[in-house]
């Protein structure tokens, strides 16, 4: 069984669409963007960019806190099975 929509419905739907449609294109954009100017500043500082995009994470979440904790954790591990090197 479809759906029956009225007219108001479906100009409803289109204007989402077509406003969904920009914005995956403007959200496209910015990540091509910023992938740009990550790998620019990665190979000017000799930082690998996948650094550069965890810290940018971290940063946006506010997670430091939580991450310093679970590598501590893991090095605490790591000491205790005497795999650090």
């Amino acid at each position: 069984m479809s759906k029956t929509f009225t007219d108001a419905d479906v100009q409803k739907l289109k204007q989402l669409i077509n406003e969904g449609i920009q914005v995956k294109s403007e959200m496209e954009a910015l990540r091509d963007g910023l992938k740009d100017t990550v790998g620019a500043i990665a190979e000017e500082l000799d930082i690998k960019p996948a650094v550069l995009n965890k810290a940018i994470t971290i940063a946006y979440k506010a997670e430091f806190t939580k991450q310093k904790d679970d590598f501590d954790e893991l090095e605490t591990i790591l000491e205790t099975v005497g795999r650090t090197l």
